[in-house]
């Protein structure tokens, strides 16, 4: 399954007899046909349930009658990759000739090995290109890099003066009841704010749109978490417990960087300006949970 598809319905896999005690892993390799390296990267990527619980211990014992529902992702393992196989093209939002904003799939790092920076190096025949900033795994949308290392410095040294404007589109676990509201909880001892506005809400979820000041590690999913609306699809800070069966089928969270703004540091008088449509499994998770198309 690509990063950006929609939401896929989870494989059922139910223990035998013959199958009592054997680990979550073991019991995945198995009916998978895969390694079991595969299927722990699998439990290590959060995307296996026994009897709609989260579960991300290999050495779980299974019994019988226990439900596995798991859904397969890219970059698991679980599947291995077809010879010719082609790299992620990571699409160009906005350039100039210090920096380029792109839109960023969820299920790839920001930096590292085969990340979002190292395809755009290669992409763009550019060694020196570098993230001025950072997006989670999962999140996918704006990110800004810079085409040298001048540029790059002037970018960090603007996003540390809170002049940049960030806003994302999000859809958390139950009913948001306020029309707008203000989230200024401290993160690791460091002011953070968060701006949210509901858009559309159901009983069981809502879709906002979240504007931030600071840019605090996992900032928005831990504020919503706070406020017991978890961002529907975290695995780490969200719901453990699937009561609600359409939670299977989010294979992330379900976070999207839908616009950014800021000052050029480069060329004054000019700005920075990117927007992210939102993706295809986005839209996909809104229709689930019948907040309707953006």
């Amino acid at each position: 399954m690509r990063p950006d598809t929609p939401t896929a319905k989870p494989k059922i896999a139910i223990v035998t007899r013959d199958e009592e005690g054997i680990s979550l892993q073991d019991f995945l390799a198995g009916r998978l046909k895969t390694t079991k390296r595969a299927a722990k990267a699998m439990i290590d990527a959060r995307v296996v349930w026994v009897n709609r619980k989260l579960v991300w211990i290999a050495r779980h014992t299974l019994k019988p009658g226990d439900k596995v529902a798991f859904v397969v992702k890219a970059g698991t393992g679980a599947k291995q990759s077809k010879e010719g196989d082609r790299a992620p093209h990571i699409r160009v939002l906005w350039q100039d000739s210090h920096y380029l904003a792109v839109d960023k799939p969820a299920g790839i790092l920001t930096q590292g090995r085969d990340s979002a920076e190292e395809l755009l190096r290669k992409q763009e025949g550019n060694p020196s290109i570098a993230a001025v900033h950072r997006l989670d795994r999962e999140t996918s949308g704006v990110l800004l890099f810079a085409k040298d290392a001048e540029a790059l410095e002037a970018a960090i040294a603007m996003f540390r003066t809170h002049r940049v404007v960030k806003h994302y589109a999000a859809i958390v676990a139950g009913r948001f009841e306020r029309e707008m509201s203000t989230l200024t909880e401290t993160l690791d001892g460091e002011r953070a704010v968060t701006h949210l506005k509901r858009l559309r809400a159901t009983p069981d979820a809502t879709f906002l749109a979240v504007r931030i000041e600071t840019g605090r590690t996992h900032q928005i999913r831990r504020h919503l978490a706070g406020i017991r609306h978890p961002i529907i699809g975290d695995r780490q800070y969200g719901v453990k417990q699937a009561n609600d069966p359409r939670l299977l089928s989010v294979t992330r969270q379900m976070l999207h960087s839908q616009e950014l703004e800021l000052p050029n540091p480069l060329t004054p008088g000019e700005h920075i300006r990117a927007h992210s449509p939102l993706p295809a499994d986005f839209r996909a998770a809104l229709k689930l949970f019948s907040l309707g198309k953006s």
